[in-house]
């Protein structure tokens, strides 16, 4: 029986997938290992991954993903926009690079930076749209390419280390969906629903809702779009679409309405001229009503950071406790006194742990978050 040598499970170092690189053909290194371990080491520099979803199309993902990203940016948070729409890839318009391309270098395929004095951080946006040969090119796609992108786009594109990675979704619960929320076990990710107040997009909106729940995705809240508009005229508000009780729907489905976004021009402008609302005009009634769902993600980074803090210093005090330098200021006491001062200092440095760790949890409780 002939014996077959396994590809030595070695990672080359390289920031992109093996489809992407010129050596694949003769590359005799264990080329699934260097995809995940490429995936794992994305995720471990993202701290919050946030998914933008709707079950129907039209609804202002891409709106809300922008304007979302922009807003965290504007309060000192490092953002990154994945575009996962992949018949659809409109990020690259709605930020300004339109027709542009990006390159692959040893770190990976390049983000496009949008920069603004307004913001502290750039937004780091990657997009199929890079990658198209023109932007009217239609995506013909079975799902294994769709799988692969999926994998391409957390795992080929540099995003290095981020607060946020926004992930604006195509319409539906398919494979770009499922591909993604087993792909990110493990990494706190959390669910941003978009809808319009109409009947036949709640009827959608509860289904990815469900989706949720059955995935154990957390939901953020949802933001209502197109809730109306003001009269240029009379300065009167007009409710375009009909009434369907959105907020009781979405309450049943213990879904938190976040934030009321109204139909104006100047969003739609905004949109097409490649600057984020939030940013080109921030007084407007529309970018106002982007600051709740700014705040409502931002407090997950906080409470995120909050967290981290704490586990930190419990490893400061596990360090200090098995200190050497410890040992050293202990050594001139009485036995029986070293004992004594080191119980206490164990008690001390517990007491400090558990207030911290409960300081945090209260904060969770607050925020209304498990």
């Amino acid at each position: 029986m002939a014996i077959v040598d396994k590809p030595a499970a070695i990672d080359c170092g390289l920031g992109h997938a093996c489809q992407f690189c010129p050596q694949e053909d003769i590359c005799a290194l264990d080329k699934p290992h260097h995809n995940r371990v490429l995936i794992e080491n994305r995720l471990a520099e993202i701290d919050q991954i946030i998914l933008v979803l709707a079950n129907k199309g039209g609804v202002g993902k891409s709106t809300v993903s922008a304007n979302l990203a922009a807003g965290l940016a504007q309060r000192g948070f490092k953002v990154g926009v994945a575009d996962a729409d992949v018949h659809g890839p409109n990020q690259s318009r709605f930020f300004g690079f339109a027709g542009e391309r990006v390159r692959l270098g040893d770190s990976g395929l390049a983000t496009r930076d949008y920069a603004d004095p307004s913001m502290a951080q750039p937004v780091k946006v990657g997009s199929l749209a890079f990658l198209l040969e023109n932007d009217d090119t239609p995506v013909v796609w079975r799902d294994a390419y769709k799988h692969d992108f999926v994998h391409h786009l957390a795992g080929s594109f540099d995003w290095g280390p981020l607060d946020f990675l926004i992930v604006d979704m195509p319409p539906g619960t398919g494979n770009e969906l499922i591909t993604l929320c087993d792909m990110l076990e493990g990494a706190n990710v959390s669910a941003l629903l978009v809808t319009t107040p109409q009947a036949v997009a709640l009827m959608d909106s509860m289904k990815a809702a469900r989706f949720c729940h059955e995935r154990g995705l957390p939901i953020i809240g949802a933001v209502e779009n197109m809730a109306g508009m003001v009269c240029p005229h009379c300065a009167g508000e007009i409710h375009v679409f009909p009434n369907a009780d959105l907020e009781r729907s979405l309450a049943e489905a213990a879904v938190e309405t976040v934030a009321r976004v109204p139909l104006a021009i100047e969003l739609a402008s905004a949109s097409d001229d490649g600057v984020p609302l939030v940013v080109s005009a921030p007084e407007s009634p529309a970018a106002k009503a982007f600051a709740s769902v700014v705040e409502a993600c931002a407090t997950l980074g906080r409470a995120d950071f909050d967290g981290a803090v704490a586990r930190a210093l419990d490893d400061v005090f596990a360090e200090n406790l098995e200190s050497g330098n410890l040992d050293e200021a202990l050594a001139g006491l009485d036995p029986s006194v070293q004992a004594d001062m080191r119980n206490a200092l164990t008690q001390l440095l517990g007491e400090e742990a558990t207030r911290l760790h409960g300081a945090v949890s209260a904060g969770d409780q607050k925020r209304g978050q498990p």
